[in-house]
């Protein structure tokens, strides 16, 4: 599974199992990831890419302004993220 940077994922592991993030940078084995409210884009949460799970391709103004390196604000990530959310509890069942 290839992560790259402005996919959406969802956590696998830790305190943060199944939430919501962008990811905003990435390294060799490291994803950098940012929701806009406990984890910020000024300090976003280092996770190792084996406990991130990408989510589908979906078509996003903030996944976009993150590719092209365009600046993002907290607020615009809570917003994606939470509309994000409602739609894949929705496909989960829950």
């Amino acid at each position: 599974m290839e992560v790259s940077k402005a996919d959406m994922i969802v956590s696998l592991a830790g305190r943060d199992k199944g939430q919501l993030f962008f990811v905003i940078d990435t390294d060799d084995q490291f994803v950098y990831l940012a929701d806009g409210k406990g984890r910020r884009l000024e300090s976003p949460k280092r996770k190792k890419r084996r406990h991130v799970r990408k989510l589908p391709l979906y078509a996003s103004r903030v996944a976009e302004k993150i590719r092209n390196g365009e600046k993002v604000l907290n607020s615009e990530l809570r917003k994606e993220l939470a509309s994000l959310g409602q739609k894949h509890s929705q496909n989960q069942g829950g």
